[in-house]
């Protein structure tokens, strides 16, 4: 199976159109992909053939992504998840297996605490949960040394995003140049990606307030860490398989991830990615599929 055995839809959930893509057998165990940024649902593309011989994968552009709409506001997490529950609600499940890479895994996160009888387990890919990138960079760090300063500087782009305008207006009109920066800065093979991988990708980041839509993903982040401190003493119930690409600066060799994802739940399992940066499904698919078939292998719907 390639991904051009995918089906494409749409639907109506918590008042957007959400692009989706279905694959693998109807009455397989469904699995939720949730793609992280700057990428689209095509960030799975080389989990969607493996994954689909023995599961229902449910693989949506998020609020804001690819082809589903882009309003100008509700993008905190609370209300993505809510956009995921809806559709798999659309789709008649009632519990899923949830994987969520980068921004993805925050809506994984949020969706696993304010929605735990909807999830049997969840995977979280690279990810510093959205709380402890704040508090780190507040000088309350939880599972790193790196300083506040260095902590600042390296994810400068989650509050350049932030900004008003100004991110649009510098980008628009240079989304190659923008998008090869980070595909090629976020991998272990600065070589990766493929033309014809990255022109997938601009012509996602080219459509009418595609950018807009990405930047307010982030633009969400004072009310995300708000909802995050709220209930950040409730750990997530469900198991945890937590991956990250160890060869990465901003999580693998910043941060114990381990250690932080102890914090969030449980019953967790990690494992670091050699050779891997950031783009941890794209780069090693090899183990990620692998790692991603053992975590699921009894779930059965």
């Amino acid at each position: 199976m390639t991904t051009s055995n995918a089906e494409h839809h749409r639907a109506l959930v918590n008042g957007i159109h959400m692009h989706y893509v279905l694959a693998g057998p109807e009455d397989a165990p469904p699995v939720v992909l949730l793609h992280g940024w700057p990428e689209t649902w095509y960030g799975w593309r080389k989990q969607i053939p493996v994954l689909a011989e023995k599961y229902r994968l449910i693989v949506p552009d998020l609020r804001g992504y690819g082809e589903t709409d882009k309003p100008a506001d509700n993008y905190d997490k609370r209300n993505m998840a809510k956009d995921i529950k809806e559709l798999i609600e659309h789709l008649g499940y009632s519990k899923v297996v949830m994987v969520g890479h980068d921004r993805g895994a925050r809506v994984t996160t949020r969706f696993a605490k304010d929605y735990p009888e909807m999830v049997d387990r969840i995977c979280t890919m690279d990810n510093i949960p959205t709380r402890i990138v704040f508090e780190t960079m507040s000088g309350r760090p939880i599972g790193t040394d790196i300083s506040p300063g260095q902590m600042a500087k390296g994810y400068w782009f989650f509050n350049f995003n932030q900004l008003v305008d100004l991110p649009e207006a510098l980008i628009t009109g240079r989304e190659e140049i923008w998008l090869r920066h980070w595909l090629s800065s976020w991998s272990y093979n600065r070589e990766l990606f493929s033309d014809e991988e990255v022109a997938e990708y601009v012509k996602a980041y080219s459509r009418p307030g595609a950018l807009r839509g990405s930047f307010n993903d982030y633009r969400a982040a004072p009310v995300d860490t708000a909802q995050d401190m709220e209930d950040a003493h409730v750990k997530i119930k469900c198991p945890i398989l937590t991956m990250w690409g160890a060869d990465f600066d901003l999580v693998g060799q910043w941060f114990d991830v381990e250690a932080v994802w102890k914090t969030m739940g449980d019953d967790v399992k990690a494992v670091p990615l050699p050779e891997c940066g950031h783009l941890c499904q794209e780069e090693r698919p090899d183990l990620v599929n692998a790692e991603l078939l053992e975590f699921m292998i009894d779930w059965q719907g």
